[in-house]
């Protein structure tokens, strides 16, 4: 499982692109983590789904509220990473409002999450391998900090926890 000191894994995940710009058509697009992450502070956070519950309510309108608070403490970008495709993630992100503040990252085939050691288990609920719902801290693609919730728990993986972290460091 990933700990603090671990490079984050270099797998390339997917985000949706909704308005066509140079070089960047609309649509899904590849993100290189290593790439991505390089020389910056990134506070990544992830979840069993889009669209669910404790998912929708809590967990992304919590770091939307606290973008702007997260970037004047020293994060340069707010990941979310789930084990959905690029449209649903995309889909989502409009939906939360998320345009500016959140990088909603889709882990497909959930090559990021079995990597990071942190897959959920959820085919008895029908939605098979999922991700633990966690937060990191993560500078230049190092794990700083790692918060892992229990199972059905949502405390140490928010946005407020997160804030609390990156104004200590």
């Amino acid at each position: 499982m990933l700990k603090v000191g671990d490079r984050l894994p270099a797998v390339t995940l997917q985000e949706f692109v909704d308005t066509a710009t140079e070089g960047c058509a609309l649509g899904p697009r590849p993100v290189d983590v290593t790439s991505d992450a390089a020389g910056k502070t990134v506070a990544v956070f992830a979840l069993p789904g889009a669209f669910t519950p404790t998912c929708s309510a809590k967990h992304v309108p919590g770091y939307v509220a606290l973008a702007d608070e997260l970037r004047r403490a020293g994060v340069h970008e707010i990941w979310c990473v789930s084990v959905n495709d690029a449209f649903v993630m995309g889909a989502w992100g409009r939906e939360q409002g998320v345009a500016g503040k959140i990088r909603m990252l889709a882990d497909g085939s959930a090559d990021f999450t079995k990597a990071a050691g942190l897959t959920l288990d959820l085919t008895g609920k029908g939605m098979g391998v999922r991700s633990q719902r966690y937060s990191m801290l993560v500078v230049d693609g190092v794990v700083r900090a790692l918060h892992i919730e229990a199972p059905g728990k949502f405390e140490v993986s928010d946005a407020q926890t997160m804030l609390k972290l990156v104004q200590q460091q």
